[in-house]
């Protein structure tokens, strides 16, 4: 019998917290869901873990790592659940949390994705990400990193799902497109929940499905020199796919100013020369692939996300005390 979610896991060498995931799973009380790994040509031995520990997983063995979005694009395709949780191998869920996100976004149809409350797995009094938002600054941040998850106990509208933990209406890829496998990894996610977002529909926050989350369970750290180059290569990507020629415009002294920023943000750490490399590997990218064409019919969808980009810059403010 068909399940009502498919949980799908995208995998690369995760054996030191694989266990312990799919123990939390195993620990649900929502049953109608399968569980779907797909494992990006891992060198220890977490697949066979993964069988042994959960013999009814299904696996997608992939014949090298071709990063996250190939991962989770592939999973999705091979489900035939109207809804898929994508879930970082690096997390320890609760017991309500595959139920309290399918609850979240059943029957609501202009609903895209649900994101889920995310506590730090090495203290679960802080917040890990409360929703995430993205700003004229070209900043796409986290909302509440770092601070007690009591503030942010109120579910409602977000900018874009942390694709760490996350649910999604299946049937709308279909129509918007999947992951863009061009980013390999980071802000994929922020991506496709733009390009719902120019649609119309809505991705929201539900702090009732509750995650602990390592962080950078496969890269290593919170700040090192792929993730920087990759997330500054990708942002660009993101904006210039996006946004229509007259809206990249005006927002151009927003962007500028947000990459002076983040650069002397990165040569602190002793990485500003990664984060300009990521910026110039993403002109090729603008010259090899396709806007996303504009949409007349959804000009009031860019008018709002338009206004959002500015609001969420005093948002990001805020977000610093």
């Amino acid at each position: 019998m068909k399940k009502q979610v498919s949980v799908i896991i995208p995998n690369f060498n995760g054996r030191n917290y694989l266990k312990d995931c799919l123990n939390s799973l195993n620990q649900q009380h929502f049953q109608d869901f399968e569980i779907i790994l797909v494992d990006n040509a891992s060198t220890d031995d977490s697949l066979s873990l993964a069988r042994e520990f959960c013999p009814e997983i299904k696996t997608i063995v992939l014949s090298e790592n071709f990063g996250f979005c190939r991962a989770v694009n592939e999973g999705i395709r091979a489900s035939k659940a109207p809804f898929v949780l994508l879930l970082n191998n690096d997390t320890v869920v609760d017991p309500d949390f595959v139920g309290a996100l399918y609850e979240a976004i059943r029957g609501k149809e202009k609903v895209f994705s649900c994101a889920s409350q995310m506590r730090k797995l090495t203290d679960p009094s802080k917040m890990d990400d409360g929703g995430d938002f993205y700003c004229a600054l070209g900043w796409a941040f986290a909302r509440g990193k770092d601070k007690p998850y009591e503030n942010y106990e109120k579910a409602g509208r977000i900018f874009f799902s942390c694709a760490g933990a996350a649910i999604y209406r299946r049937e709308v890829f279909e129509k918007i497109g999947y992951f863009d496998e061009v980013h390999f990894a980071y802000l994929e996610d922020l991506d496709v929940g733009y390009r719902a977002r120019i649609f119309g529909y809505e991705n929201r926050y539900e702090p009732k499905a509750i995650v602990y989350h390592m962080g950078s369970g496969t890269t290593g750290s919170r700040y090192n020199e792929f993730k920087v180059r990759y997330s500054a290569r990708n942002n660009l990507y993101v904006v210039y796919k996006n946004m229509p020629a007259l809206q990249l415009i005006l927002n151009l002294p927003f962007l500028l100013a947000g990459c002076i920023v983040k650069y002397f943000f990165f040569r602190k750490r002793d990485m500003g020369g990664e984060y300009l490399r990521g910026l110039k590997e993403a002109f090729p990218l603008m010259k090899k692939e396709k806007k996303a064409g504009f949409r007349p019919e959804n000009f009031s969808h860019y008018l709002r996300i338009q206004l959002e980009l500015w609001g969420n810059i005093i948002r990001r403010v805020k977000e610093f005390r």
